[in-house]
């Protein structure tokens, strides 16, 4: 007879009770731990309420779970459907759509192109730009190349008064069909090709005029984001040179255009967005703008993307900053409460003010958009892209680090943010190609250096350590070389965010910015090793999460 062995219970040894773990942020906490782009959007002129809404919308733990769907669940490409008919559709998990919807309705596409000029439209597309950007931004490729597009279009006004009532509109329509007959349209860009990369000129794809004045394109494309855009604006080589064309993906007689989709890039980060190589084959196109100008006709557009490469990289920075200040605010460790470890309060303290800087530049560039400052913009937009995009790579691994093992698992979206760093800092021009773009604004167009340095002197004799930033930056301005262009990128950029700072920020996120990134040995030392006196406090109160700020940035606005 076999003997029943029973087994003794288990003392419960408590190592399940979980302590000292950081609680969820609240819902709709965005403005309550960033009262810099309630402050920047007043003072530039935009809509508080508004971005209530927009931080409403996105600051809640439903679109995070979008957030999260959308990149978990790839875009699938689906080239054929199952009879061997040729397709070219791309797949979306329903969180993408989710996604788009909320950006489109609350005006992140081309919405402000429809508003007067200098109304603020602008500004206010740009810090909600700015707040999404902080929860996913994959999807804000689409919408910024629809924000981007108008400008381009508007050089064929009868393609932009085709257009645009689309594009501006507030309607998220997915799917095919003939642009004429929806109620909103998305555009894209489609530039570089294999062998060129960023040397555009060294395209191949041919454009063949047509009776009609159409023309047919043959040719690869090697990058074209979101190709399930209503239309795209191309570089092809016209018998007049390099030229801008449109393409809608369906054409006026309801048959699709031959814009062949070879396959989705598998990239390292923006792992919602559908990036692709295309085949044109004889696809149709209308010129926008004159043959061989092609560069110029859709420079207009690349400028906007690159205010957007900025907006995005300083939310990314300062979205992995509100982590990291959430997570020390709670967490304890060796005794500690880590908001209250001194290296820690320092650290963090640093991070939250270069986020600041970020954030205060990349509104002012909005505000500029708003006004027509073209000449400001001309200089002030490839420089503070070069410097905010390169470093919110560097500002995510050190918030990443606050957290520790926490942060390296994919559960508190880090590691998200930190694959999605760099994209900002490679689209739209990587650094050496935006500092030597700055090299030819100052060789060709005097009036942009004239002014980027009214702008900054307009804090001029208030700080010894910015006026000696702008002492070096007169110096490089005045004999430019290619070989120190990234030299003189950064000291503009620096030289404009010590400047705003010092006019608009309290004066201990001044004080911490110049002594950390305009000291004379400042950018070069990790974070945590400013010298100075102990301004941490305000910083960190201006970067944690929490109810507290709630009805501070509502008096703001």
């Amino acid at each position: 007879m076999a003997t029943t062995h029973t087994s003794a219970p288990v003392s419960d040894l408590g190592t399940h009770e979980v302590l000292n773990q950081v609680p969820p942020r609240s819902d709709g906490d965005l403005l309550s731990a960033d009262p810099a782009v309630v402050e920047a959007l007043v003072r530039e002129g935009g809509d508080a309420a508004a971005l209530e809404a927009v931080a409403a919308a996105v600051g809640t733990a439903e679109h995070r779970e979008h957030a999260r769907a959308a990149n978990a669940h790839e875009p699938e490409l689906r080239t054929h459907d199952r009879t061997g008919h040729r397709v070219d559709e791309v797949a979306f998990h329903p969180s993408w759509h989710a996604l788009m919807r909320t950006s489109v309705e609350h005006g992140l596409a081309a919405a402000p192109w429809a508003a007067a000029p200098g109304t603020g439209a602008h500004v206010t597309r740009a810090a909600g730009f700015y707040l999404t950007s902080q929860v996913e931004q994959g999807h804000l490729c689409p919408i910024s190349m629809t924000y981007a597009s108008v400008p381009a279009l508007r050089h064929a006004p009868e393609l932009a008064a085709a257009y645009e009532p689309g594009l501006t509109a507030r309607t998220y329509a997915p799917g095919l069909a003939v642009p004429a007959d929806k109620d909103g349209l998305l555009a894209g860009m489609s530039m570089t090709e294999k062998q060129g990369g960023s040397d555009v000129r060294a395209g191949t794809t041919v454009a063949t005029p047509q009776p009609d004045g159409s023309y047919r394109l043959t040719g690869h494309k090697w990058f074209t984001s979101a190709p399930m855009n209503d239309l795209f604006l191309t570089l092809a080589q016209a018998p007049g040179g390099l030229t801008c064309l449109v393409l809608p993906r369906v054409l006026p007689d309801g048959t699709r255009n031959a814009i062949r989709l070879q396959r989705l890039k598998d990239k390292l980060g923006n792992r919602s967005n559908a990036s692709s190589e295309i085949e044109y084959a004889g696809a149709v196109g209308w010129r926008v703008g004159d043959e061989g100008r092609g560069v110029r006709t859709i420079i207009e557009m690349v400028s906007m993307t690159r205010l957007d490469c900025v907006l995005g990289s300083a939310a990314t920075s300062r979205a992995a900053v509100t982590e990291a200040a959430h997570h020390v605010a709670h967490r304890s460790a060796f005794g500690t409460r880590l908001a209250e470890a001194p290296l820690m309060r320092e650290v963090l303290a640093e991070l939250a003010a270069e986020t600041e800087a970020a954030t205060v530049l990349a509104l002012r560039l909005a505000g500029a958009v708003d006004r027509g400052e073209t000449a400001l913009l001309r200089l002030a937009l490839p420089v503070s892209k070069y410097l905010v995009c390169k470093r919110a790579s560097t500002v995510v691994a050190e918030a990443l680090e606050c957290l520790g093992g926490n942060g390296y698992v994919e559960e508190s979206d880090l590691p998200r943010l930190y694959r999605e760093a760099p994209l900002n800092s490679i689209w739209e021009g990587s650094g050496n190609v935006t500092a030597l773009d700055a090299l030819r604004a100052i060789a060709r167009e005097p009036h942009a250096v004239e002014a980027l340095l009214a702008e900054i002197d307009l804090a001029a004799g208030s700080e010894p350590r910015l006026d000696a930033t702008v002492t070096a930056l007169r110096a490089e301005l005045a004999a430019p070389e290619e070989r120190r262009a990234r030299r003189l990128a950064e000291l503009a950029a620096l030289a404009l965010q010590g400047s705003l700072l010092v006019r608009h920020a309290p004066p201990a996120v001044a004080d911490v910015f110049l002594a950390t990134r305009l000291d004379a040995d400042g950018p070069l030392r990790t974070a945590g090793t400013r010298p100075g006196k102990d301004s941490v406090g305000v910083l960190l109160d201006r970067a944690t999460p929490g109810n507290q700020r709630q009805e501070s940035w509502r008096q703001a606005g």
